[in-house]
């Protein structure tokens, strides 16, 4: 191991537990190092116990080869300090532990791996975590039985495969292959950056510890013969959110009939079960046809295993539909009442308490990410406590603890994620990991500020401001109109990576952020109602959210204005140039031009054509009432046009019609592609010169 590399580890953990205390007078402005550079704190996994928590710190570099990232143990009683597990060069993800809070079990590629494989660490008896797996596709997500023998984990195999040595074959045909084709017969082909595999698909594996016994249990299926399978899409691939029935026999999953369907329809996930000794895979939810209805994920047993869980997002005639927590006794299927949260707000994940009968669930609210709770019997839960300031997520609980053991993650505008306990009876929580304190204490962060208004149509719509260092009531400052995307997201009170607010606010500006209508954390109905008007409705509620600020806070100089965002918060800005001349100067990262052609080239078609009302050959259907590139003609504001050339979901095709009309249209702007990133900027070098880019702009049409 090197020196450098030892010495990044101490430096490490002495962050994590020093703190400093500053002046304001004394403290900084936040610079792109200070953002990129500060240790990342994953999801926590709590112990079944309730003991400890393992959680992932990653250590940014500017250079990937760099970047170092390891698994932490922290006791959650907040009394000693957290401690580093591992201390190699690969990266750890997807911890799980062993029933018995001895073990816990990873992926990662290590030395020698050319693939993903699971590792298992014993944090009871020590030493270094030992290869679990060896097979050719790849492992990860793994979850250890009942009795803690065998494990069960998904990958990506090819379907005519029925075991690893069919894989290993039918990959090396695929390999001496002389010609090079992707062919497909359904939609998506695409997913954010990545051509889907044509031969590729996620299937459940289970496999005894010490054993070299893996077995796919969807080889030779049924299931898997439908054209139309799949796992759960996420981000860069698909999965099963795998889960073990409570006597060990069966696999409850999530996985799609319909995957192939989403030029024209919805497509959904439905839970499944198969039993571990083998046998056709069984349908649990959903109806016979194949038409998209209710998607269903994250499937997880009450403690007493009398009770299945899952969240289904409710699926009607609208592009959004709100996500309740479902259930059904177990093991008759028998359905239960649902857990719903106020004015049917996304339950974003949940924690069934030991006992059995209460549950804690994670959902959205006006800024920030609170904890509600209700009860096994169903209804509407409870706001558990309310919290002004930042926000928590990836929450979990023990199952096995006397009393109720959750651990969150916590951060603000202000302060990077953290590991954290809740304190349900006080209302707060416990910090227990402490990794960015030092820095930040370092830095001149202002807590957001939140105003509301009425808007000209009736609704009621949050913001927050963020003020610029060394701030001054006494001097004017210009705008920065900062516009999420989505829609369906919510600006939050968090430390955002890649739209950091203070890093914005940096040079002297104060920031806006508005949760315009569609946005979420107010409810599925303030959701739903920007459908059949995308463009429009929210950017009038934006510019006059613009208004309320500059009328409430007299530090605002109304005459310097610019606007910005990323994805729909960049077909935000692209209609802003449509629409209006308010602005100095736009920002659009990832934006859409021509609601034709993106619907038509993005990886997610049919929602698009659902929003609009129908597809643009149907009759009575407008596509160009609100679509930018047919106000080409009063196109005058200056802007900034930045893209990342493997961006599926806003695909560059977007960025280049809008880029020849406005040399066409003699329109100052400056256009940005970036080769190698995808719908975000995510390589370090890449995003300080996105930033570096994004400064001189505002400069340039702000500072005079």
């Amino acid at each position: 191991m090197s020196t450098c590399f030892v010495a990044r580890a101490i430096a490490l953990t002495v962050i994590g537990l020093a703190s400093t205390s500053l002046q304001a007078a004394e403290r900084r402005a936040i610079t792109h190092e200070d953002v990129w550079l500060s240790p990342r704190v994953g999801a926590p996994a709590v112990s079944p116990d309730g003991k400890l928590a393992v959680f992932s710190v990653t250590e940014p570099a500017y250079a990937n080869d760099q970047q170092v990232s390891d698994l932490w143990l922290v006791a959650t009683d907040g009394k000693s300090p957290p401690r580093r597990l591992t201390q190699t060069r690969a990266t750890e993800s997807d911890m799980t532990w062993s029933s018995d809070s001895k073990r816990v079990a990873f992926a990662s590629k290590r030395d020698g791996d050319e693939v993903n494989q699971i590792y298992i660490l014993d944090i009871a008896g020590g030493g270094e975590a030992l290869r679990a797996t060896t097979i050719s596709t790849g492992a990860r997500l793994p979850k250890f039985s009942p009795d803690g023998r065998r494990i069960a984990f998904t990958s990506d195999v090819p379907p005519e495969s029925r075991n690893d040595e069919d894989s290993k074959r039918i990959v090396a045909e695929e390999k001496a292959r002389k010609y090079k084709v992707r062919a497909y017969e359904g939609f998506p082909i695409r997913n954010w950056d990545t051509w889907l595999p044509e031969n590729r698909e996620p299937h459940a594996i289970v496999q005894t510890i010490g054993a070299n016994d893996a077995r796919d249990l969807f080889a030779g299926s049924e299931m898997i013969k439908q054209p139309g399978f799949d796992g759960r899409s996420t981000q860069g691939a698909s999965e099963l959110d795998l889960l073990w029935t409570p006597d060990g026999e069966g696999l409850i999953f999530a996985a799609s009939r319909n995957a192939n369907r989403g030029a024209f329809d919805f497509t959904n996930t439905e839970l499944w079960q198969v039993a571990v000794s083998g046998g056709e895979p069984k349908r649990l939810t959903g109806s016979d046809e194949l038409k998209g209805g209710d998607g269903w994920s994250e499937p997880e047993f009450s403690p007493d295993g009398r009770t299945l869980y899952a969240l289904r997002e409710v699926r009607g005639k609208t592009v959004f539909g709100p996500t309740h927590l479902s259930s059904f006794d177990w093991p008759s299927l028998k359905p239960r009442t649902d857990v719903t949260l106020p004015a049917e707000r996304d339950a974003l994940n949940f924690v069934v308490a030991p006992n059995s009968r209460d549950i804690y669930l994670l959902a959205e609210d006006a800024g920030h990410s609170k904890i509600y709770r209700g009860k096994s019997s169903g209804g509407e839960a409870a706001l558990a406590f309310d919290m002004k300031a930042g926000g928590y997520g990836n929450l979990v609980g023990a199952d096995r603890s006397g009393s109720p053991v959750l651990i969150a993650n916590f951060d603000s505008a202000v302060s990077p994620s953290e590991v954290v306990r809740i304190d349900l009876q006080r209302g707060n929580h416990q910090a227990l990991t402490r990794f960015t304190a030092d820095k930040m204490a370092q830095l001149d962060l202002a807590p957001v500020e939140h105003f509301w208004f009425d808007s000209k149509r009736g609704a009621r719509i949050h913001n927050m401001i963020v003020r610029p260092p060394g701030f001054d009531p006494a001097k004017k400052y210009p705008l920065l109109v900062l516009m999420h995307g989505g829609p369906h997201t919510m600006w939050r009170d968090t430390f955002f990576l890649r739209w950091n607010f203070h890093l914005l606010a940096a040079p002297g500006y104060v920031v806006l952020l508005t949760n315009y209508t569609g946005s979420t954390g107010f409810g599925a109905a303030f959701s739903q109602a920007i459908q059949g008007d995308p463009l429009e409705g929210p950017a009038l509620e934006i510019n006059q959210a613009a208004d309320e600020a500059i009328a409430r806070y007299s530090f605002i100089d109304g005459t310097r204005q610019c606007a910005g965002g990323a994805s729909y918060g960049g077909h935000l800005a692209n209609w802003m140039q449509a629409s209006t001349t308010r602005y100095r100067c736009l920002i659009s990262h990832a934006g859409l031009i021509n609601l034709e052609s993106q619907w038509a080239t993005s990886d997610i078609a049919y929602p698009r054509e659902r929003n609009m009302g129908g597809p643009p050959w149907q009759q009575g259907v407008d596509w160009n009432k609100q679509n930018p590139i047919r106000y080409a003609a009063q196109w005058k504001t200056p802007v900034l046009v930045t893209v990342g050339e493997r961006d599926f979901r806003v695909p560059m095709n977007n960025t280049l019609e809008y880029w020849s009309v406005l040399q066409r249209q003699r329109v100052e702007s400056r256009l940005l592609i970036f080769p190698e990133e995808n719908h975000w900027i995510l390589q370090g070098e890449n995003s300080r010169q996105f930033f570096n880019e994004v400064d001189r702009w505002l400069a340039r049409w702000l500072k005079n």
